[in-house]
């Protein structure tokens, strides 16, 4: 090389020309540079510049901060291009701070040039809101900016912050500096206007463009497309030909990914094999695209043909890819071949992590989930809020709340935040596995956190009410979701129907059933289900009629709904014909729960012979159901024979079960077979079957009162003498205590005494004291209720003008003015 006492000259032309025409190897410049460094030449401002830059790209900062000590040594500091080679070279290898402090001790601040690189410097490292300060900065210092490239990357940080007023005034800037023209400007105001949410002025740039390039197109499309308009998107393509260009990659991508997102999965599989026809081989963005539409298809088949796809690719080591296929299979809950591909992803970051643990909560796979989470924290990394609500949701889902709200702690301890999917998830979990109360509890504990509950949270509050009707915290409720509108969501909606159905509010339930702007299939369902439980049989079946005029088909828990409101009106023939109809005109195969409900009905109507025919036949084994409405209809029509080759099926599929020998009994007692009464207690004496609490409660002012055969002192002597007036005024009426509703062996009278301790007549009595007006009273009962106490109710809405309803199991009695809305048949 000969001798270093050579001028910096020829050094600063030796390395020029080896940077330019030498390979170009970074690594191998800078150890030339750092060797002749060391032998004592000296460079010139420029090409330390050069090698800080060099320097930054390799972001090798301890050489960079030797070359920064060298420039102030000689004196270069104060060099422009050294001080916009300083702050690329703090930016890169330090941080945003360091770099700004470069600029901000300058003292010549006229160029452009150091403008610009503060500008870069700051959306370089995504500081998009400091790079657009400095280029406000910089107009108000007078200095002009005519760089392109820095207006483009100006253009894309209003379009990343959406600051749509500076982009519109950086536009006004470009045409006032006849700029408009510059193919880099004109794309990059394309994506700042569409990223702004301004289609229509994106496509003025687009119109009003000489030149376009395949940038241009893209940009364009890809915004046709995010936006929905996906016939204009695929138009465009077509134009592309008008400018001799071709559809890339990028633009296959951007039709994919409109699809999507707007729900169109079976037109993501149909672009996406015409992509292929049209010679375009899917990279990782196609399939992660595919693989999601899939997901939400449930084509397992076609996913495990997209993974084969992956494979022969050499595309399954790409993490995206893996965690697509992953979820793919988790989403089809095949989850031992999500489990084969999570093991296969090398890196797995924590979104593999939360899809796989995620896929067997969800599955009530907790052992496995449990694993997982314990696995991946050994492994280094911290489960998120995401990971930790998908451990909440899969134990609150199979009812395991203890542990669900142990899970609630956990994410405290660990320094995060329960939000309100934590708590909806456990809400929604008790609410579902009939925790009602613990569901309305976590609600008001969720609240004092500061947490608001959203539209999912409502709905599973509208199902807890419902469970425990509760119809005054029902419609407390109601208001917090119209003030939220909330209301608009179709789950709120059916959850809304569905909790005034089950509180014994079917008017309110219609109500909102009318005004519903969306009707989904369960809102519809809920509304049948409603008038089905209050014995209005024809309505339920009109509504199914208006149902099926609106395009509305009907599934399995329809025709279940439909039929168990002829079961509870009587309605024979109707039922026939929408049972016969089912598989012909509806494509649904009848399962367990319909013939029950035929069994039930023909049973009720008194055709016992029929019922049994029809049972004979059935290609399924009746269950406990179908045994249970056989034996029920045995204890209306007096049917010992039948009644007991039911009640022997039932001892033998639910031996414990305490309704089954009651049932049994009642059947001896209304005949008088006390000896037969006798030997079936000695039955459940000796397989230890307990009766069951028998209690009555209503709301009143918010408070609630239960009323059980116990009895409380301080209510009883208030509530007997009430019952002695009223039982006076009915009796007036027409009233006679129905003491065939007694099954125990003693005198009338005290058969008469025993009718009044049935605890729905103390829950009517206690209302009639404690509200006035034409309030009405709602009492609930957790057993059938009898006979007299039916009567009872009917003669009392007519003599004190109230309407009563009554809820015994699942049914509800609407009393007024001495008639039931069940017209006697239950």
């Amino acid at each position: 090389m000969g001798s270093p006492q050579r001028t910096y000259l020829h050094w600063n032309s030796f390395l020029e020309d080896f940077t330019t025409y030498g390979g170009g190897n970074p690594r191998e410049i800078l150890e030339i540079f750092a060797g002749l460094h060391n032998m004592g030449v000296t460079f010139g401002s420029e090409t330390m510049a050069t090698v800080l830059k060099l320097s930054a790209n390799l972001s090798d900062s301890l050489l960079g901060l030797e070359i920064h000590v060298c420039l102030i040594k000689k004196g270069f500091d104060h060099d422009m291009h050294s001080k916009c080679a300083l702050m690329n070279f703090y930016g890169r290898c330090w941080d945003l701070e360091t770099a700004n402090k470069v600029f901000d001790e300058s003292s010549d601040r006229s160029s452009s040039l150091l403008w610009n690189e503060a500008v870069l410097v700051a959306l370089r490292n995504e500081g998009w809101s400091d790079g657009l300060q400095r280029f406000r900065q910089m107009n108000f210092s007078s200095v002009k900016a005519s760089n392109t490239f820095v207006i483009a990357k100006v253009l894309e940080a209003c379009g990343k912050v959406e600051a749509l007023d500076q982009g519109k005034q950086i536009h006004g800037y470009v045409i006032r500096n006849a700029m408009e023209s510059n193919l880099l400007i004109s794309n990059s105001l394309i994506n700042m206007y569409l990223k702004n949410g301004f289609l229509e002025l994106a496509r003025a740039i687009f119109d009003l463009m000489e030149n376009r390039n395949l940038s241009t197109y893209n940009s364009i499309i890809s915004g046709y497309a995010s936006f929905g308009y996906l016939e204009d998107a695929w138009l465009l393509m077509n134009e592309m030909g008008n400018c001799n260009l071709k559809p890339d990659i990028v633009t296959w991508n951007s039709l994919l990914s409109g699809n999507l997102h707007r729900g169109l999965y079976h037109e993501v599989l149909v672009l996406f094999q015409q992509m292929q026809n049209a010679g375009f081989e899917p990279n990782t963005r196609s399939v992660t695209t595919v693989l999601q539409a899939i997901s939400e298809l449930f084509c397992l088949n076609l996913g495990k043909s997209v993974h084969c796809y992956v494979v022969r690719r050499g595309l399954v080591s790409n993490l995206h890819v893996g965690t697509s296929l992953l979820d793919m299979y988790v989403k089809n809950y095949d989850l031992k071949s999500a489990k084969s591909v999570f093991d296969d992803i090398k890196e797995s970051n924590i979104f593999a992590w939360n899809s796989m643990i995620s896929g067997y909560s969800y599955n009530g796979d907790m052992e496995n989930a449990s694993i997982l989470f314990n696995q991946m924290r050994i492994e280094g990394i911290e489960p998120d809020l995401v990971t930790y609500n998908s451990m909440v949701s899969g134990y609150s889902m199979i009812g395991r709340i203890n542990e669900a709200l142990a899970t609630i702690r956990q994410i405290k301890n660990s320094g995060l935040n329960p939000n309100v999917v934590s708590w909806t998830a456990l809400i929604s979990g008790s609410s579902q596995n009939g925790y009602h109360r613990n569901a309305l509890e976590f609600c008001y504990e969720m609240q004092k956190e500061g947490i608001k509950p959203n539209s999912n949270t409502t709905a599973s509050l509208f199902r807890a009410c419902a469970g425990l009707s509760l119809l005054q915290k029902g419609k407390e409720v109601h208001c917090i979701s119209i003030k939220k509108d909330y209301t608009e969501d179709a789950f709120v909606c059916t959850a809304l129907i569905d909790m005034y159905g089950k509180c014994g509010d079917l008017k309110s339930a219609y109500r909102v059933f009318q005004r519903a702007h969306t009707r989904t299939l369960a809102s519809w369902n809920s509304m049948i289900i409603g008038f089905s439980t209050y014995g209005r049989g024809n309505d339920a079946i009109s509504l199914f009629h208006r149902m099926k005029e609106e395009k509305m088909q009907p599934d399995a828990i329809t025709m279940t709904a439909v039929l168990s409101g002829c079961r509870n009106s009587g309605l024979v023939d109707e039922g026939w014909r929408l049972f016969d109809n089912m598989e012909t005109e509806f494509k649904i195969n009848p399962t367990i729960q319909h013939y029950s409900c035929m069994v039930d009905l023909l049973g009720r109507a008194g055709y016992l012979d029929e019922a049994w025919d029809f049972i004979e036949q059935m290609p399924t084994e009746p269950d406990s159901a179908i045994w249970g409405a056989v034996l029920r209809s045995c204890q209306i029509h007096d049917n010992i024979p039948l009644g007991e080759i039911a009640a022997k099926q039932l001892f033998r599929k639910e031996p414990h079960n305490p309704a089954n020998y009651i049932m049994l009994m009642n059947i001896y007692a209304a005949s008088k077979r006390w000896d037969d009464v006798d030997k079936v207690k000695d039955l459940m004496d000796r397989r230890s079957v307990k009766l069951g609490h028998v209690w009555s409660w209503t709301e009143i002012n918010k408070i609630v009162y239960v009323f059980s055969a116990m009895g409380d002192p301080r209510l009883d002597a208030e509530i007997y003498f009430q019952l002695y007036k009223l039982m006076s005024e009915i009796k007036d009426k027409g009233y006679e205590p129905d003491t065939t509703c007694v099954h125990q062996n003693v005198d009338e009278e005290e058969k008469e005494k025993a009718l009044l301790s049935h605890t729905e007549k103390m829950a009517i009595a206690y209302s009639l004291i404690k509200t006035k007006g034409n309030t009405p009273i709602r009492v609930i009962k957790n057993t059938r209720t009898c006979a007299d106490c039916h009567t009872f109710a009917k003669y009392i809405s007519l003599v004190r003008r109230r309407h009563i309803i009554l809820k015994d199991g699942i049914r509800f009695h609407h009393f007024v003015e001495g008639k039931c809305s069940c017209n006697d048949f239950w």
